[in-house]
């Protein structure tokens, strides 16, 4: 993880570049849903972001003519977000390596399309957290502008 950039209002932001996610997450290409994760307060709030490209490979089905990102892959970009700032969370406080598994999507809803070259941020903030199970309010973002968002409820389970 990136050091420490910023403290204010005693919080502790930090950021996690392409490597960081991967040290947290098991996702690899084709299905990694994120690029960086930016202004992460613990695991209680973080920003992620997707640089949406015609090169992906859904763009081919997605639709031709007329690309769109598809929802349940923004669905699933912000579970990753939350799942990468849990698994750094815990890590730094020194709990064994684990992985997150999602469990609930509640309250989508979809407002604008996203596609090629735009890029989403996923704005994560904690609802909740017990021990091993999670709750996060997610919203996406095009240009300031909410695309949509959701509920995401996950377990933590022990990795490998």
């Amino acid at each position: 993880m990136d050091t420490v950039a910023e403290k204010s209002e005693g919080r502790q932001l930090s950021t996690l570049d392409i490597d960081g996610i991967l040290n947290c997450l098991p996702h690899r290409y084709p299905f990694l849903m994120i690029d960086r994760i930016i202004e992460i307060d613990r695991d209680e709030s973080a920003v992620g972001i997707k640089n949406v490209s015609f090169n992906e490979p859904v763009f081919q089905g997605h639709f031709p003519g007329k690309p769109v990102f598809p929802g349940v892959l923004i669905i699933e970009a912000m579970a990753q977000t939350a799942g990468a700032i849990v698994i750094a969370h815990d890590a730094a406080a020194g709990v064994s390596k684990s992985i997150v598994l999602m469990l609930t999507i509640d309250k989508a809803k979809f407002r604008k399309p996203a596609g090629p070259g735009d890029t989403i941020e996923f704005h994560i903030k904690k609802i909740h957290r017990r021990r091993t199970v999670g709750r996060y309010e997610a919203r996406a973002m095009v240009d300031g502008v909410l695309i949509a968002e959701a509920e995401v409820g996950a377990m933590i389970v022990p990795g490998e």
